[in-house]
């Protein structure tokens, strides 16, 4: 077998030889027919998995990255915004730059009354 027979992206190195990887890398190239017959994401899933699936990794994209605080709040306040979910850390900053944002307002409005 000539190198340029042998799969893409072998390199050697003592786990596997260029023999196992020809044999697990063989792949025949797809018809036009399979590829006509292929479904994007989650299509054709049952549903149940569709949707676990696609809530997997899901986390809130940010400009920046969060700091690491330890913060002392009321045990019903953590509570409730635990029972919320996974996201509540998320949903807890948003909580606070939304008072960030009131105090802001408010002392505008003092500044100008």
């Amino acid at each position: 077998m000539k190198p340029s027979d042998h799969a893409p992206g072998y390199v050697p190195n003592a786990a596997y030889s260029q023999a196992d990887w020809d044999e697990v890398s063989d792949n025949p190239e797809l018809s036009a027919e399979q590829l006509a017959q292929m479904h994007l994401g989650s299509e054709g899933l049952p549903p149940d998995l569709a949707a676990a699936l696609d809530q997997r990794g899901r986390r809130m994209a940010s400009q920046t990255r969060g700091v690491p605080v330890s913060l002392r709040v009321d045990p019903d306040v953590l509570a409730a915004y635990k029972a919320g979910g996974p996201g509540w850390q998320a949903r807890m900053n948003e909580a606070l730059a939304a008072g960030i944002a009131r105090g802001k307002r408010r002392s505008r409005a003092v500044k100008r009354g």
